[in-house]
């Protein structure tokens, strides 16, 4: 995924969750959108270098968006709104040997109790396969991918409509997203949320299946690389 031209900053705290104040350049300080919902653990510390997106819609109340953080000399993907796009890239790309070989990939189709799949794949004679797709960008161990960063009842959830899909003859796949380089294995923080531990547990015992993809991030560019464990 080619990311438009960032404008880089230095962050100065974020806050409200989805909100960053970051002071670029020229000494200026502005408010940037952060499209990230959880906690940001370990990418998040005032004083960052942080790239920014900027928007043209004369709409939009926040002109920036952020994008990237520099954790340690490493460009980390912060952006949750990325993660399906990337997603279906590494598919159609082949990244995930999984998930090919389907006639169609449709986005965002209405399943279970009142949810979207983020990835529909179909074909002929297979089973209708569905994906939900998961950013993941905590690393508090070397080489070791989080996941959750915060309680997540709505992630919880999603397991649980997974698994009813396979009950009813179809196949359900947990892709996680690794935007941050350099990961080599993932784990559930289960002390951080041991509900959705628990759920991913039973979904895997329901039958769905689960992969993890890190990507190579530049200020051009995020691509999805290759997968990497699931320990669980």
């Amino acid at each position: 995924m080619k990311l438009p031209p960032l404008v880089p900053g230095r962050l100065i705290k974020r806050y409200k969750r989805f909100l960053a104040d970051v002071e670029l350049a020229d000494g200026s300080i502005i408010t940037a959108h952060c499209a990230n919902p959880g906690s940001m653990t370990g990418i998040s510390a005032p004083g960052n270098p942080v790239w920014l997106s900027v928007s043209d819609n004369p709409k939009r109340k926040l002109s920036h968006s952020w994008e990237l953080v520099e954790v340690d000399g490493v460009l980390v993907g912060v952006s949750t709104a990325r993660p399906n796009a990337l997603v279906e890239e590494a598919i159609l790309a082949g990244v995930i040997p999984e998930l090919t070989g389907y006639e169609t990939l449709r986005r965002e189709v209405k399943y279970g109790k009142n949810s979207r799949v983020d990835i529909l794949l179909e074909d002929a004679g297979k089973p209708l396969t569905y994906v939900e797709v998961k950013n993941v960008h905590m690393m508090r161990e070397k080489g070791l991918a989080e996941f959750p960063d915060a309680v997540t009842v709505r992630g919880a959830k999603h397991l649980v409509e997974l698994g009813d899909m396979v009950e009813a003859g179809h196949r359900a796949v947990m892709v996680y997203l690794v935007q941050y380089p350099g990961c080599e294995r993932l784990r559930f923080a289960r002390d951080i949320d041991p509900a959705y531990g628990a759920a991913f547990d039973q979904a895997k015992a329901r039958g769905v299946e689960a992969v993890a993809v890190v990507c190579d991030i530049s200020e051009e560019e995020i691509r999805p690389s290759h997968l990497i464990p699931v320990e669980g």
